[in-house]
């Protein structure tokens, strides 16, 4: 039992630092905005989740596609059954790395690439995105949009839809990362 004891509080002590260095954020923002000419489409969700490692810059945020919010319900409607088919491709989720994760280290305001893959609607592609950063004592704020062809994720719009839905939706992404 004493053993048992000991090794618990060896990996304990030898693991917390890897456990200080991962940031999360349970309440990130992600929205999108497409542009058509006969109507703009909005829809934003709170309830997203994201890690950040500040030792690597290793970046991970997910939502769920049913957790979108649109002005209008049938939008939800339509946005969950017809195009990200969210009962088949629950989760849309983003991997990447900051290209210089030192910076997490010093605080100050920086914009930095972050190169990862986008999995959306079951179709990964690879994005280069700039995100500005706010790092601060105990949290470091992060904001992100980048343009994302539905094409580019096999998201089929009819043809009669045409002028509602634009081919390329603009992605917004923020967080406020806390240990």
């Amino acid at each position: 039992m004493m053993k048992c004891g000991l090794m618990l509080g060896v990996l304990w002590v030898v693991c917390l630092p890897l456990w200080g260095q991962t940031l999360t954020c349970k309440s990130a923002e992600v929205s999108f905005f497409s542009s058509a000419p006969m109507e703009d489409i909005e829809a934003k969700s709170l309830t997203a989740v994201a890690a950040l490692n500040a030792s690597t810059g290793d970046v991970v945020f997910k939502v769920k596609n049913t957790s979108f919010q649109f002005a209008k319900k049938l939008m939800r409607e339509h946005f969950n059954e017809n195009y990200m088919e969210s009962e088949k491709f629950p989760i849309s989720e983003f991997r990447g790395k900051l290209a210089d994760a030192s910076i997490l280290q010093k605080p100050g305001k920086y914009t930095v690439p972050v190169t990862g893959s986008l999995q959306v609607h079951g179709v990964t592609k690879v994005y280069e995105v700039k995100v500005d950063l706010t790092v601060e004592e105990g949290a470091i704020q992060s904001h992100a949009s980048f343009p994302v062809k539905v094409a580019d994720h096999n998201i089929k719009i009819p043809a009669l839809l045409g002028k509602n839905i634009a081919e390329t939706v603009k992605i917004t992404i923020k967080a406020r990362f806390t240990p």
